[in-house]
């Protein structure tokens, strides 16, 4: 079949079948494939300031890798006459967002480990921001169910889904529903005061 040989024509189907029966061509031509598209992808998206933490080859890195190792067990297939770039721009949106998230958090905040005065001036002019935000989260927690209440905490700790799913014994849609439930909750609760 001349879909299957290793050539710039191959189909992403044929290469990620080639890479199932144990291909390690197959698996270094998709990298080859998609690898520049998705750093500039992350340079796009990543937010100025996570750039001295975290590194654009890093995020390109995690997303092969999950995506290999999601292929092994059989979750990933490519319909005839598809690309790939689409599942590689969802899993890569995915962990730009869960970085920026994990960099986020409150300690580790990239945010606040400016030196000097401009540290000081950002701690002072978000203080009081950061005090109102944190009532109305603390407002809305109360609101919510124990179990929901739980996972938006151990989220807002920098806890991936997949570990709140482990950690409350939850499937891992249900805490992506009960999590985007609870973000909904707390826009509708912000926007109250307009």
């Amino acid at each position: 079949m001349a879909d299957d040989r290793p050539t710039d024509a191959a189909s992403d189907r044929s290469l990620l079948r080639r890479y199932r029966d144990g291909s390690q061509d197959a698996a270094d031509e998709l990298y080859l494939r998609y690898a520049r598209r998705l750093q500039g992808l992350a340079e796009a998206q990543l937010a100025p300031e996570l750039t001295q933490r975290i590194d654009f080859d890093d995020i390109v890195q995690s997303v092969f890798g999950s995506f290999f190792r999601r292929v092994n067990r059989g979750y990933y297939d490519v319909p005839a006459g598809e690309e790939l770039w689409r599942l590689l721009l969802v899993i890569a949106l995915h962990k730009i967002r869960s970085q920026g998230a994990f960099h986020r958090a409150d300690k580790r905040d990239v945010r606040r480990t400016g030196t000097g005065a401009e540290a000081l001036e950002l701690q002072t002019t978000d203080e009081s921001a950061t005090a109102f935000f944190d009532l109305v989260v603390k407002e809305l927690l109360e609101k919510l169910p124990e179990q929901q209440k739980e996972m938006v905490e151990l989220r807002m700790e920098g806890y991936e889904v997949a570990e709140i799913a482990t950690k409350t014994g939850r499937a891992k849609r249900s805490v992506e529903r009960l999590l985007q439930d609870a973000r909904k909750r707390l826009g509708e609760h912000l926007g109250e005061g307009k």
